[in-house]
């Protein structure tokens, strides 16, 4: 029985009646040899590494598939053949459910306006459309708003339902399969948006499951992992240098010393921020592919290379790279010269860091979530306002504000306001600081709030 309680047994039974094993197996071919000799895995193998539930969420979009088939002489589906044989068994809103599924198509699925428990809007990105609204209980629990997910949608007694599994897609996964739908269908040299009609969309049915995999399987089989940098792009490597102060050096010495630096902000007597240029043209965007850019900045976009404070007898120098050290290292002894000593460092990876933490029971340092959460979202307010005005990559390197000004440049806006969204509620904790904050004034700030639907 799937989720949406219509028993498939005796379709399924059916299969092992003449020749339509063999034809299921070719369809399975479709859906999985490309991708069974890339990674060099059976079918087996791709379901033990994926687990139970995309094991049978992927044979159910090949069995799905396959009952969408016509043969020839007759032009019949496979559902039309059960129905005619075994129908007699069937009530006659399995009947019509069955016969929707051999009609259906698969497609690309924005998600809106969800209902937990009951509903959520799905706009077709492949057909077009006005939204339709999807019944649907268990999956509404776990959806995201503005996820993509691939699933077909029929019609049954007046109500929208999903015929089985859903495969959530990521941007990297949308992508690819866009290109492969575009190359497909010959339109991959058109820059109008892509729409397709059924007859072009039913047959691509297995780029979806290719599109998903290639995505999904190299970050299972950890083939893909994120390279993690800072705005300079040095590799994540946190270093704290201790400088020992000589005797007789006091606080208010290191103080007088970093006076009037440009290069240092100081925020408390014993703290100061080290500071780098704002970039002129935005966030230089990372070479490597997999990068993701980690690091603080000030409300104008000055970057924070690190930190300074002094602790006891010591003027400790927090970075988070390697060259960042030598570089600070450096400044610290060209500014204090012999008022400090040679200084010490201890250095900790981002693995080393999540293992520290990990099984670490809450102490009382831990900030309260009712602390942290307007902290957190204070900081994503100064940090959204200032790139409003700075070069997006996704808008074309122009800023979000000149990018509204045009219609076609208002779309753009509204696809990175929802990668945003989707970005920024994809954490672990759905009640975190990061998956509660209220991107609507985004929306409003930049005119576009009719296009948040």
């Amino acid at each position: 029985m799937n989720a949406n309680g219509f028993n498939l047994s005796a379709l399924v039974k059916f299969l092992g009646r003449d020749d339509w094993a063999l034809q299921f197996e070719e369809v399975m071919g479709d859906h999985f040899w490309p991708v069974m000799d890339e990674f060099g895995l059976d079918h087996e193998e791709i379901g033990e590494v994926l687990g139970d539930h995309w094991a049978m969420t992927l044979w159910g979009c090949a069995f799905e598939d396959f009952l969408t088939q016509v043969f020839e002489p007759d032009g019949r589906t496979f559902v039309d053949i059960f129905l005619k044989s075994r129908g007699f068994k069937e009530t006659a809103r399995s009947k019509t459910y069955l016969k929707a599924i051999s009609t259906s198509v698969i497609s690309l699925h924005e998600v809106c306006e969800i209902v937990p428990g009951k509903s959520f809007l799905a706009r077709d990105l492949l057909r077009g459309g006005d939204p339709v609204t999807v019944s649907e209980g268990t999956a509404t629990q776990t959806l995201r708003q503005w996820e993509k997910i691939a699933a077909r949608i029929v019609e049954v007694g007046g109500t929208n339902i999903i015929t089985g599994g859903i495969l959530p897609y990521s941007p990297e996964a949308s992508e690819a399969l866009l290109e492969g739908l575009r190359e497909m269908s010959g339109k991959k040299r058109s820059r109008k948006k892509l729409i397709l009609d059924n007859d072009t969309l039913r047959p691509a049915a297995p780029l979806f499951t290719h599109a998903w995999l290639f995505d999904t399987l190299p970050r299972v089989l950890g083939e893909v992992q994120p390279f993690i940098c800072n705005s300079d792009g040095d590799n994540i490597v946190f270093h704290e240098v201790r400088f020992p102060l000589e005797v007789g050096i006091t606080e208010k010495d290191i103080a007088d010393r970093f006076a009037g630096l440009d290069d240092l902000r100081q925020e408390n007597p014993q703290f100061w921020n080290w500071l780098g240029r704002p970039p002129a043209m935005g966030p230089a965007r990372p070479e490597h592919p997999n990068a993701l850019v980690a690091g603080v900045t000030l409300e104008d976009g000055t970057p924070v290379l690190g930190n300074l404070e002094i602790k006891g007898r010591f003027l400790v120098l927090m970075v988070n790279s390697a060259e960042r050290a030598q570089r600070g290292a450096e400044l610290v002894q060209n500014i204090l010269g012999k008022m400090v000593r040679t200084p010490l460092s201890a250095i900790q990876t981002i693995e080393q860091l999540k293992a520290a933490h990990q099984g670490r029971r809450p102490s009382a340092d831990d900030i309260p979530p009712e602390v942290a959460t307007p902290l957190v979202h204070a900081m994503f307010d100064k940090q959204y306002r200032a790139t409003l005005d700075q070069p997006v990559a996704m808008l074309g390197d122009i800023s979000p504000r000149a990018a509204a000004r045009t219609k076609d440049g208002r779309l753009k806006v509204a696809d990175w306001l929802k990668y945003l969204e989707l970005r920024s509620s994809a954490g672990p904790n759905p009640q975190g600081p990061m998956a509660t904050y209220d991107f609507l004034w985004l929306w409003k700030e930049l005119s576009i709030e009719d296009l948040r639907r």
